[in-house]
């Protein structure tokens, strides 16, 4: 299992291929689209994540004290980052998620690419996940 800087790295290596943003969104687009459907069960108004311009719909499971994250969105683009997140975050121990920086979103330069609202919803599907984390981390611990 790689560590969440190991795939940060992976990550900024990637987008070093790229010589323009338009190739870079080019890019994050296509991540959206090989993002793994998720079950309209969970396409529920509880799991959609607020402060996000776009809809997007974030779910975790607890798979043997790992966090898997799920997620869809209505935007293209809000697709291809929350599929970075999960890229990042899914399948690690709740404690990692919670401690991770996720410095990769600014050495690629995304945080700077963002509208105001698009990076408000950034940091708001950052917050969930680390609050999904939180709570799966909690009770282990109970």
């Amino acid at each position: 299992m790689k560590s969440i800087d190991e795939i940060e790295y992976e990550i900024i290596d990637e987008f070093a291929m790229f010589d323009t943003w338009i190739d870079k969104y080019d890019y994050l687009i296509d991540l959206g689209k090989s993002l793994e459907k998720l079950d309209n069960k969970y396409k529920t108004k509880e799991n959609i994540i607020v402060g996000c311009q776009s809809q997007v719909w974030l779910h975790a499971d607890n798979n043997c004290g790992l966090i898997k994250y799920s997620a869809d969105s209505d935007a293209i683009m809000t697709k291809g980052i929350i599929a970075l997140l999960i890229r990042a975050l899914s399948n690690q121990k709740a404690e990692n998620i919670m401690a991770a920086k996720l410095d990769f979103i600014k050495k690629i330069g995304l945080d700077e690419q963002l509208s105001q609202t698009r990076a408000n919803g950034l940091q708001s599907m950052i917050k969930q996940m680390k609050i999904y984390a939180l709570a799966y981390n909690k009770n282990k611990n109970a």
